[in-house]
C-alpha cells in the first residue's frame, strides 16, 4: 500500500502547464503591451497634425483666422495644470514604491482633480471662443486637435477615478503596483501630447 502510495506523492509534486515565463528585458508585458497602445495613438494624433500641416501651411490659411482670437492666457494656465498634474501622478507612484499608502492616495486624487479642472476649462473655453467648426479650415483643425485631445483626458480621468478607488481599497501595495505604473505612463502620454499641441495651435 506504501509502495502505491508514494509514487502517487510524487505525482502531485509534478509541475503542469505551460512554464514560468522568462523576460528577456525589465520592461513587463503589461508595461509593453500600454507602450505599444501609446504608439498607436500617436499615429492617430500625427494625422491630424498632417491635416494641420496642409491647412496652415500648404493652403495658407491664416492663423488665427480673422476675425477670431485664440484664448493663449486660459491656454497657458491650462498647460500649467496639466503639467503639474504629472508630478502629482509621478508621486503618487513613488509612494506606493515606498509604501506610503497615503501618499499614492494623494497624489491620485490630486491629478484627478487638476485633469478634471483642465477638462473643465477646456469645456469653457469652447462655449465662449466665438467660433464653431464650421468657420473654415482654421476652426476644424483647433476642434480636431484640441477636441481629440480632451477625449484622451476624458479616458485619462476614467482610469484615474479606477486607480483612485482601488487605492482607497487598498489594492495596491510595493511589490503590486503595476495598476498605478500603468495608468501613470498614459497620463504622463496625455500631458506631453498635449505640450505639442498648445505650442502647435496657440504658441506658433
Amino acid at each position: 500500500m506504501s509502495a502505491h502510495a508514494e509514487p502517487m506523492a510524487h505525482g502531485h509534486d509534478e509541475h503542469h502547464g505551460p512554464p514560468a515565463p522568462h523576460y528577456s528585458s525589465r520592461v513587463t508585458p503589461a508595461v509593453l503591451g500600454m507602450f505599444l497602445f501609446i504608439g498607436t495613438e500617436i499615429m492617430l494624433f500625427g494625422s491630424f497634425f498632417t491635416a494641420y500641416f496642409f491647412v496652415r501651411v500648404v493652403a495658407g490659411t491664416p492663423w488665427p483666422t480673422p476675425p477670431f482670437h485664440l484664448p493663449v492666457f486660459v491656454a497657458l494656465v491650462n498647460t500649467c495644470i496639466l503639467v503639474t498634474s504629472s508630478f502629482t501622478m509621478h508621486w503618487a507612484l513613488t509612494s506606493i514604491k515606498r509604501g506610503n499608502a497615503w501618499g499614492l492616495r494623494a497624489g491620485l486624487l490630486l491629478t484627478f482633480l487638476m485633469g478634471f479642472a483642465f477638462l473643465i476649462t477646456q469645456a469653457i473655453e469652447y462655449a465662449r471662443i466665438g467660433f464653431n467648426t464650421g468657420d473654415g479650415g482654421f476652426a476644424t483643425i483647433f476642434f480636431c486637435l484640441t477636441g481629440l485631445h480632451g477625449a484622451h483626458v476624458f479616458v485619462g480621468l476614467t482610469i484615474l477615478a479606477f486607480m483612485t478607488v482601488r487605492a482607497f481599497r487598498g489594492h495596491f501595495s510595493p511589490e503590486d503596483h503595476h495598476g498605478v505604473e500603468i495608468g501613470g505612463i498614459y497620463w504622463h502620454f496625455v500631458d506631453v501630447m498635449w505640450i505639442v499641441v498648445f505650442t502647435t495651435v496657440y504658441i506658433l
